[in-house]
């Protein structure tokens, strides 16, 4: 039987979160930045300013809300421990009818019962699993999950302002506008393969919506924008 690479989805799942948002943030800052004012250097400091500090927010999310899970589970587990020395008979109940919604009845559901709270390591791990639904292997490093965010996010958000270091301001939003739907289609391309539905689909679905909120910039600067 193939390994599941539980590891590699999560951490592919924390690239793709953090280079989209990095992308689209990025791109919405400097589009209003660009329709307000004809010097590329505010355009090129006002990206850079957005994608480090949209860089080190998101890493500092992704480590606290990882942070939170691992403590929800570490509280659950030891509520588990804990209820299953206090209220034994309890927690078999629990157990019996878990496999009894399962189908299992008499005597093998008596056995099942019986093999598993025999063990309190299986029977704990059965608690969590069957009945808070909450898995070990899912917990990941909070400081490796912000690394990966974090670095993500900048790579995504220096895409945007690549085009203005080659070109003056409305050929580089046009260019800026093209890579970025480009690469966003790209990123929900590369979601649906380690996923599952149709790349193509994904792929203009994540470019749309991308787009659509970067677009927000746009119109923001093209209403209230000054030449400066």
């Amino acid at each position: 039987m193939e390994p599941h690479k539980t590891g590699y989805g999560t951490n592919m799942r924390d690239f793709i979160l953090g280079g989209q948002d990095g992308l689209v943030n990025v791109l919405a800052v400097i589009l209003g930045v660009a329709t307000a004012t004809n010097d590329i250097r505010i355009i090129l400091i006002a990206g850079l300013a957005a994608t480090f500090g949209e860089s080190i927010s998101m890493a500092a999310v992704a480590y606290t809300s990882t942070k939170a899970e691992e403590d929800f589970y570490k509280s659950e587990l030891e509520r588990e421990k804990r209820e299953m020395k206090e209220m034994p008979e309890e927690e078999r109940r629990e157990i019996h009818d878990i496999y009894h919604k399962k189908g299992f009845k008499g005597n093998l559901l008596n056995a099942i019962v019986n093999k598993i709270t025999s063990d309190e390591k299986v029977w704990l791990e059965t608690m969590m699993t069957e009945e808070l639904h909450l898995y070990k292997e899912e917990h990941k490093s909070a400081a490796k999950s912000a690394a990966i965010v974090g670095f993500a996010a900048i790579l995504g958000s220096l895409i945007p302002l690549i085009p203005f270091l080659f070109y003056g301001v409305q050929d580089g939003i046009i260019a800026s506008m093209l890579i970025s739907t480009f690469f966003l289609f790209l990123v929900g391309a590369v979601k649906a393969k380690i996923t599952i539905g149709s790349w193509v689909k994904s792929g203009i679905e994540l470019a749309v919506i991308g787009m659509a909120a970067a677009l927000v910039g746009f119109i923001i600067g093209s209403i209230l924008g000054v030449t400066v």
